[in-house]
């Protein structure tokens, strides 16, 4: 289907039966129900702010630039491509027309099946307005996808002849009407006219192509699919040369040459696109297991999930490593943040920001500033396992950090730190959502192929993923990725497929694949938060409060340890190997870090006799014994810093050892050394050299160090970037549709002009003192509507229109039919007020 001559009479309406049709975007929005407001609203909500006053200030906040990109954004692919056939074809458009634009010269029933669709969304979001046989793009959509020479169109087409000629004498036009074998003609308009005709005339195109060469039909091949423009020498070869004479290429400048979209359309049959795509990729399906296995190997993940995060925060309980000046954390720490859990730095940097972002972990706001656990984290341990999972994953579906960035350069080549600043990507939620919902419609244990499922996202949001060039590609894709890869880490998958307790949290059925659109539900994200957790406790490893000691001095736990058990034999033992048991190794320095924390040897015998299930072994019993005899031996205190021992022959071994010389250590008693060097950096010293000092405060006690001793101050989880407003409830709908309508009945009101001081057209009524008292008294008496001028405290004039109710000590109280409530006005701020128009009361 070809494109015919530009309708010149576009702006003239049509009437159909006895309504004629809208003349303009606010006539189309008034005649739609408060449902296609409420649809529009729903679909656009950067239009809601501010409500609008009327629906012409609706109309044209829906064609402003901003809006217009933003709402183009959110159409899927076949919509997107709907919408860039309409900028090619005329304005306005027929439906036909359209239609043979999208499926050619031999149709397609997928497309003709798909086009009304896509139609009826681009109208419910205000892109497209206008009836079936005059079907028109708005202004600003057509401006953002009709070709041009600096943004060209995903169509491939170039301008038309109209548009390609503008710039031509009308000589050269008319050598290329006579050319083509056409009549020349008195003005260029006309010769363009009978141009255009030619080339739309599909027997007249035909019998002209018919006289080309070979080698000039081998250009318009390459020409026609796009870019149609190409570049010629000054003396261009003899195919090119016939092209130009006849029309079919034209100059835009003295060495480039365009393909009209006319001639384009008939090349290819028609159709506007290469490859339209009316039905959106289906995600394959990779594997298939059953459910329950899918369930139990997701819950493994959350049980590795748990004891990551806490391995991670008990690491840094002391204080963790420096932020950078810039914000963040160094590269060097993050390394050894990944060595400590025995994973790749890229899962480092996602199990840092997951502490981040649920708020386990912040910077402490000191004056040398570092990261530390904050107080939620001592309440986060506390909770039961399967709802210390559901903390986790709960703001990992909200989050917009994306850990996946660290690492890389933003727009200005500095370098995105994990924990700092410019990782947040609004669209990151809804990527994640779409993942997880779409492996939500695959069968109960089916894992999807990944190229499949990026290829549907791409298809869903097209224009997002291009659009993010300093992203290194289609971060959308990217997104995707990494959305699989984390929700593997956490649990929400078990082999690649989507767990039951995933479907609860998502509030997705739980036997059956989710349909289209079911994310999202009304059910809100705590309490699917806690339904998600109800199905995964069952699932958890029960927790116990044993361990098997060996003589290798290790403890085994056959499972995850009930929480005091764990955190004090954290303290007395090392963990040296994690996985279905986890192995923890007695060591010299973790039975005095025991001891450290006020413990007696005592006191860890006793708790090993009651928590072991097997003896104590002898080795391991030795151990305690010989550390504590030899623990506190050593007295650390602060002169700046000094050493006291009963012993003095080990004072004489400590100062002739050469390790200590950085300590700066000098004797000033029999039993006592004074150093150069602070409390800690003493203790530190002294137990590197193998000593077992303890510290002792000024007054000679020993000082108890908890290993939970530093914490943040009260921090709150950082909160999301909005990818634009958030989506309207039911309710602001409700009240905004109410307002709108309103506004726009006190803006198109027919006003009756007051006889004392007739109106001028869009001026604010003006009636003296006397007659705008005598006028709403009468509109009270007889419970009419008026129309008043009113000017508030600010200055700010406005038109109204209300029903007085009761007037009394110069106050007007009545309902105003805009605001639709009961207001009270000042008469001395009301310029005026006229009654309205009988067909209007």
């Amino acid at each position: 289907m070809g494109i015919g001559e530009l309708d010149r009479e576009a702006h003239v309406p049509e009437v159909t039966g006895a309504a004629a049709a809208p003349r303009t975007l606010a006539e189309a929005l008034r005649a739609r129900g408060d449902e296609g407001l409420a649809a529009l609203l729903r679909a656009r909500p950067d239009l809601l702010s501010p409500v609008p006053n009327d629906l012409t200030q609706l109309a044209t906040r829906a064609g402003t630039r901003g809006s217009v990109v933003r709402a183009l954004e959110r159409l899927d692919r076949f919509a997107l491509q709907t919408a860039e056939a309409l900028a090619v074809a005329q304005d306005p458009a027929p439906y036909p027309v359209l239609l043979g634009l999208l499926t050619g010269d031999e149709g397609d029933p997928e497309i003709e099946a798909a086009l009304p669709g896509a139609v009826a969304l681009l109208r419910e979001q205000a892109l497209v307005w206008g009836e079936d046989d005059r079907l028109r793009l708005v202004r600003t959509a057509r401006e953002l996808l009709a070709p041009s020479a600096q943004h060209p169109s995903p169509t491939g087409l170039g301008p038309t002849v109209a548009e390609a000629t503008s710039g031509m004498s009308p000589g050269r036009v008319q050598e290329i009407i006579a050319a083509a074998g056409l009549p020349t003609t008195h003005d260029p308009v006309s010769a363009v006219a009978a141009l255009t005709g030619l080339f739309t005339d599909r027997d007249r195109m035909g019998a002209l192509l018919d006289t080309a060469s070979p080698d000039a039909l081998s250009v318009l091949d390459r020409l026609v699919w796009g870019p149609p423009y190409g570049e010629v020498t000054a003396k261009p070869a003899a195919p090119v040369q016939w092209l130009r004479d006849h029309g079919l290429l034209l100059p835009v400048s003295p060495r480039t040459m365009v393909l009209p979209r006319e001639v384009a359309l008939h090349l290819r049959g028609g159709r506007a696109h290469r490859a339209p795509e009316p039905v959106a990729p289906v995600p394959g399906v990779l594997r298939e297991y059953r459910p329950q296995v899918v369930d139990s190997a997701a819950a493994g993940q959350a049980q590795l999930a748990l004891a990551t995060v806490e391995e991670l925060l008990k690491s840094w309980d002391r204080g963790g490593p420096p932020v950078l000046r810039a914000g963040g954390l160094a590269v060097r720490d993050l390394k050894r943040t990944a060595a400590a859990l025995d994973v790749s730095e890229e899962t480092a940097a996602f199990w840092l920001e997951l502490c981040y972002g649920a708020g386990l972990l912040a910077s402490d706001g000191e004056a040398d500033e570092r990261y530390a656990p904050t107080p939620a984290y001592d309440d986060w341990l506390d909770l039961p396992p399967a709802e210390r999972w559901a903390r986790l994953v709960t703001p990992w579906l909200t989050a917009t950090r994306t850990p996946g960035l660290a690492g890389g350069q933003d727009a200005k080549g500095r370098t995105l730190s994990v924990l700092g600043p410019d990782l947040d990507r609004s669209p990151a939620p809804e990527v994640r959502h779409r993942v997880l919902g779409l492996l939500a419609t695959l069968p109960p244990g089916s894992s999807a192929e990944p190229e499949s499922l990026f290829a549907r996202l791409r298809w869903e949001r097209p224009l997002r993923g291009a659009s993010a060039a300093e992203e290194g590609g289609d971060l959308r894709s990217r997104l995707a990725r990494w959305a699989l890869a984390e929700a593997e880490l956490l649990g929400l998958t078990g082999r690649g497929a989507l767990s039951g307790p995933a479907r609860a949290l998502l509030n997705l059925p739980l036997a059956e694949a989710a349909p289209a659109g079911a994310l999202g539900g009304g059910v809100e994200l705590s309490v699917a938060a806690g339904r998600a957790a109800t199905l995964l406790a069952p699932l958890l490893p029960e927790a116990v409060d044993h361990v098997l000691l060996q003589a290798d001095l290790t403890a085994v736990a056959p499972g995850p340890l009930r929480r005091p058990l764990a955190d004090a034999l954290a303290v007395l033992a090392d963990v040296e190997s994690k996985g279905g048991a986890t192995v923890y190794r007695f060591t010299p320095g973790s039975v005095r870090r025991a001891l450290d924390s006020g413990q007696t040897a005592t006191d860890l015998h006793e708790f090993l006799k009651a928590h072991a299930r097997t003896p104590v072994p002898q080795p391991l019993a030795y151990l305690i014994d010989d550390v504590a005899r030899r623990h506190g031996h050593l007295r650390v205190g602060a002169a700046s810093a000094y050493v006291r021992c009963d012993d003095d022959t080990v004072l004489g071994e400590i100062l002739a050892d050469r390790r200590s010389s950085s300590l700066g250590l000098r004797r000033l008693a029999p039993t006592v050394l004074a150093a150069q060097t602070d409390p800690t950096s003493l203790l530190d010293g002294l137990r590197s050299m193998g000593y077992a000092p303890a510290a002792e405060s000024t007054t000679g006690d020993v000082l108890i160090t908890r290993a939970d001793a530093y914490r943040t101050g009260a921090r709150t989880a950082p909160v999301p970037v909005p990818d634009g407003p958030p989506a309207p409830d039911t309710t602001l709908l409700g009240a905004a549709v109410k307002a709108i309508r309103a506004g726009d009945r006190a803006a198109t009101a027919v006003r009756k002009e007051p006889t004392a001081a007739p109106t001028a057209a869009g001026a604010l009524p003006r009636t003296s003192a006397a007659e705008t008292l005598a006028t709403v008294q009468a509109a009270a008496m007889t419970g009419s509507a008026v129309w008043i001028g009113y000017v508030n405290a600010e200055g700010g004039a406005s038109q109204r229109v209300i029903a007085p109710v009761r007037v009394e000590g110069g106050f007007v109280t009545a309902y105003d039919h805009t605001a639709d409530e009961v207001r009270t006005y000042p008469l001395h701020r009301i310029t005026g007020v006229a009654e309205l128009a009988d067909d209007q009361v």
